[in-house]
């Protein structure tokens, strides 16, 4: 790879880091080529994007993107794949899936809404993890509940006050 594919490779690692939000580094290496084409079917299907990548380059397309990667760099040695995807969870699950069969890939590190996990012990909690969506949703379902409560107490209570007067009114 020249010096102009490898300035090219670099920006595109930070238009992917810009874009998608969320991407996760793992190591690949030891693995075979079947192996290796399996996962990138595998990140297909489940949208995820995956680039193998030198280390040098993936620091530098994260320098160029901006934010503070700096816990990451520690974890850039040996060889480097990063799976960049729209859902914060998809490569954590699919890493998981992919561990059934064989012992990696492993996790390095995920960078996800800029947060930073360290570490293959990590996976399970970037399973877990919530959607900035799914979040919403959850709040904006305790919100409204109580409002729904009060609107329904005033509806019910409306009624019986507008038979009341409606009875008054027949007796007067």
């Amino acid at each position: 790879m020249n010096k102009e594919e490898k300035h090219e490779l670099v920006i595109a690692l930070t238009e992917q880091m810009k874009e998608y939000g969320n991407f996760y580094i793992t190591d690949t290496s030891d693995l075979t080529v079947a192996k290796i084409n399996n996962i990138r079917r595998k990140c297909f299907e489940s949208d995820i994007t995956m680039q193998v990548a030198k280390n040098s380059l993936i620091k530098k397309a994260m320098e160029a993107a901006g934010g503070d990667y700096t816990p990451i760099y520690d974890v850039l040695k040996g060889s480097s794949s990063i799976l960049f995807s729209k859902s914060s969870t998809a490569p954590a699950k699919l890493i998981k899936q992919l561990r059934k069969q064989g012992e990696k890939p492993i996790l390095k590190a995920a960078y996800i809404d800029s947060a930073i996990f360290i570490g293959d012990n990590q996976l399970d909690t970037l399973i877990n993890l919530k959607s900035k969506e799914q979040l919403i949703g959850e709040i904006i379902g305790l919100l409204q509940s109580p409002a729904k409560n009060v609107i329904s107490a005033l509806q019910s209570g409306g009624n019986i006050i507008a038979g009341v007067v409606k009875t008054l009114q027949e007796r007067g």
